[in-house]
C-alpha cells in the first residue's frame, strides 16, 4: 500500500471539499490499496479497524446465506464508504465487500480518522450525508427484495444501474458494468435459472442487451412499466 496523492484523494467525495491543506493531512495518515476483481475488501465479521472510501472502481456489499447462497445487499462505486457504519461504531463488519472490477481504495485507521472529524467540521457533514442515503437505500433494497415480483425487481435494478452509470449509446443506454447471471440473481434475491429466463426472454424481445462489457437497455419505457407493475 502507498500514501495516496491528493489528486486520488479529490476522486473521493468525502474528501474532495477539503482544503488543500487539509487533503495533505488526509494523505498523511491514509494509505491506498488496490483490488482486483473477485477479491475481497473485508470479510463479514472482520474487524473494521479502518474507515474504507472507493477512489475507482465498484464493489459489492454481500451477505452469505447458512445454505451459502449470496445475497447482494448494494454495489458501491467512486467517492461511497465501504462499512462506514461498523467503523464508525467499532463492530465487526455485518457483511463482506468484493471488487466487481479492478477498484482502488483509501484506507484510514479509526483512531486518525475520529481526530480528522474532530479537525474538519466538513467531513462530519459529508460523512452523515453518505450514510444516512446508504441506509435509505438498504431499506429500500429490503422492502424490493421482500415484496415486489422478481421481474420487477429486475428492472428496477437495471433502471438504476442506468440512472447511476448509464451513457448513450446508437443503440440505447448502455451501462459499462459486466455482471455474471450469478450475480444478477444474488442482487435480486432469486435463483439463477429464474435470472436466466428473464435476461433471454427481454434479449429477444429486445427490451435489454447483455454485451461482453456491459448490458444495453434499447428500451426504457418497457423496463419502467414492468418497474411498476
Amino acid at each position: 500500500m502507498t500514501a495516496p496523492t491528493e489528486d486520488v484523494l479529490r476522486q473521493a467525495t468525502l474528501f474532495r471539499r477539503l482544503l488543500p491543506e487539509d487533503r495533505a493531512r488526509v494523505a498523511a495518515i491514509s494509505q491506498v490499496h488496490t483490488y482486483n476483481r473477485g477479491e475481497l475488501v473485508f470479510a463479514e465479521g472482520d474487524r473494521s479497524d479502518y474507515f474504507v472510501t472507493i477512489v475507482s472502481g465498484r464493489v459489492k456489499v454481500y451477505k452469505s446465506t447458512p445454505s451459502g447462497k449470496e445475497i447482494i445487499l448494494e454495489i458501491f462505486s467512486t467517492g461511497d464508504p465501504l462499512g462506514a457504519v461498523a467503523a464508525y461504531e467499532g463492530t465487526p463488519y455485518p457483511a463482506s465487500a468484493m471488487a466487481l472490477e479492478p477498484t482502488v481504495c483509501i484506507q484510514i485507521a479509526r483512531p486518525a480518522f475520529f481526530t480528522l472529524l474532530e479537525q474538519n467540521p466538513s467531513m462530519v457533514r459529508g460523512l452523515l450525508v453518505a450514510l444516512t442515503h446508504r441506509l435509505v437505500e438498504l431499506t429500500r433494497r429490503i422492502s424490493e427484495l421482500t415484496g415486489a415480483r422478481v421481474e420487477a425487481r429486475f428492472a428496477r435494478m437495471f433502471l438504476k444501474l442506468a440512472d447511476q452509470m448509464g451513457r448513450q449509446d446508437r443503440r440505447g443506454i448502455f451501462i459499462p458494468m459486466a455482471l455474471s447471471r450469478q450475480e444478477l440473481a444474488d442482487l435480486t434475491g432469486t435463483t439463477i435459472e429464474t435470472c436466466i429466463r428473464i435476461m433471454s426472454r427481454w434479449n429477444k424481445e429486445e427490451v435489454l442487451l447483455t454485451g461482453r462489457d456491459g448490458f444495453i437497455i434499447i428500451d426504457r419505457p418497457a423496463l419502467e412499466a414492468i418497474a411498476s407493475a
